[in-house]
């Protein structure tokens, strides 16, 4: 986690307006320890799925899949043309028809997501090249209405 004192900057244009999905955007020089991502919308009044994926060039290396159909939420890899084994939790930390901020933090050896300011997932990275995850890709039953990439240069 970023020291108090680290300096945040965007590593992309916030978008702060009402936006349909698919959401595609690119992280200039990819993931870092440190960096952070923020996505705000609202779920919709009958979801069934959405995704928030961050993908590198050959795979997507954190796949975040609230499945409100199974009421559950999946978290996995897709590398090498297929998807490595699911890590599901309950219970689902989003209701339909409401807001939702979803936060995620890269740290060291895993990502940390916060759910409306609550922590509610850990995944381990299984792709380790952070800088090589430079796609953010949002799809699926939500609308979204801030998205913002950030990192933090813990340089003094």
């Amino acid at each position: 986690m970023a020291s108090p004192n680290a300096e945040k900057q965007s590593s992309g244009p916030a978008v702060s307006s009402c936006m349909d999905v698919p959401y595609k955007s690119f992280i200039p020089g990819g993931l870092k320890v440190g960096s952070v991502i923020t996505v705000q919308g609202f779920i919709l009044p009958q979801p069934f799925r959405c995704d928030i994926n961050l993908q590198h060039r050959f795979g997507i290396a954190f796949h975040y899949n609230p499945r409100f159909d199974q009421n559950v939420v999946v978290r996995n890899t897709y590398e090498g043309g297929a998807w490595g084994k699911d890590e599901l939790s309950e219970p689902m930390p989003f209701k339909a028809g409401q807001m939702m901020t979803i936060t995620i933090i890269c740290g060291p050896h895993q990502y940390e997501v916060f759910v409306n300011g609550e922590k509610a997932h850990t995944y381990k990275h299984r792709f380790t090249d952070l800088k090589e995850i430079d796609v953010l890709d949002i799809r699926g039953d939500v609308q979204l209405t801030f998205v913002q990439p950030y990192f933090f240069n813990l340089d003094p």
